[in-house]
C-alpha cells in the first residue's frame, strides 16, 4: 500500500506544534472516551490534517500510531496526502491486510471490510485486536441506538450520522464475542467518541 519512494517533505503538512503536550492531551481524551462510551469530547486543539482527514481523526492517528503499529488505510486515503503525513509524522508501517492491523483508519465505511475482517485478538493477547478510527460526517443527527455496559450509568444514547445499513448489527456481533473483538473510535470535525468492545448496543425499535 505504501510507495517505496522517499517522501517529498515539501508536500508533508505540519502536525502537532508541541508534540509531547498536545499528544498527551489527545491521549487523555481518547482514554476518557473509551472509559465513558458514547460521550462526545471536543478536541479544539487538534492540528489541521491533510486532505481527506478531519482534525480529530488526524490527531487521534498522530497520537496512537507509531513505528510498532501496523496501520490499515482505506482506499480514499492510501497513496495520498494523508498517507504521506502519517508515514512522516507517525512512522507507522502500513499493511493491506486488516488481520495484521493494530489500527485502521476508515473514512468510508461503505467500502471498508466488515468489522469481523479485522484482528479480533486471541486468548493470550485479546488486547492486540485492531482499533478502528472511523471518520464520520457528524457524531449526532443519525438514528439513535442505546448503549449499556462498563462506564455507562444505566444507559446512554448515541446517534452517529453517515453509517451504512447493517453497521450496528456488526457492532452487536462484535460485542457478542467479548473479550475478543475490535474497539471503535469515531471522529467528526474536532470531536470524538468511542465504543469499546465491552459496550452492548440496542437498536431502538428492536
Amino acid at each position: 500500500m505504501s510507495p517505496s519512494t522517499a517522501l517529498d517533505l515539501a508536500e508533508v503538512a505540519p502536525a502537532f506544534g508541541d508534540p509531547t503536550r498536545e499528544s498527551q492531551a489527545i491521549f487523555r481524551r481518547v482514554m476518557d472516551a473509551m472509559a465513558r462510551p458514547g460521550t462526545i469530547y471536543d478536541v479544539p486543539f487538534a492540528p489541521d490534517a491533510p486532505q481527506g482527514l478531519d482534525r480529530a481523526a488526524g490527531a487521534v492517528a498522530l497520537t496512537l500510531f507509531d513505528f510498532e503499529t501496523p496501520v490499515w488505510l482505506d482506499l480514499a486515503l492510501a497513496g495520498g496526502p494523508a498517507e504521506r503525513w502519517l508515514r512522516f509524522h507517525a512512522g507507522c508501517p502500513l499493511t493491506p491486510d486488516p488481520l495484521r492491523a493494530a489500527f485502521a483508519l476508515v473514512t468510508d465505511l461503505a467500502t471498508a471490510p466488515v468489522l469481523a475482517a479485522f484482528n479480533q485478538g486471541d486468548a493470550k493477547y485479546p488486547d492486540r485486536s485492531t482499533t478502528l478510527v472511523i471518520q464520520l460526517p457528524a457524531l449526532t443527527g443519525g438514528p439513535a441506538v442505546t448503549l449499556r455496559g462498563p462506564g455507562i450509568k444505566d444507559e446512554a444514547s448515541l446517534a452517529l450520522a453517515g453509517l451504512p445499513d447493517g453497521f450496528w448489527a456488526q457492532v452487536q456481533a462484535n460485542h457478542e464475542t467479548f473479550q475478543f473483538g475490535v474497539d471503535l473510535i469515531f471522529a467528526a470535525g474536532d470531536r470524538l467518541t468511542a465504543l469499546p468492545r465491552s459496550t452492548r448496543v440496542t437498536i431502538k425499535g428492536d
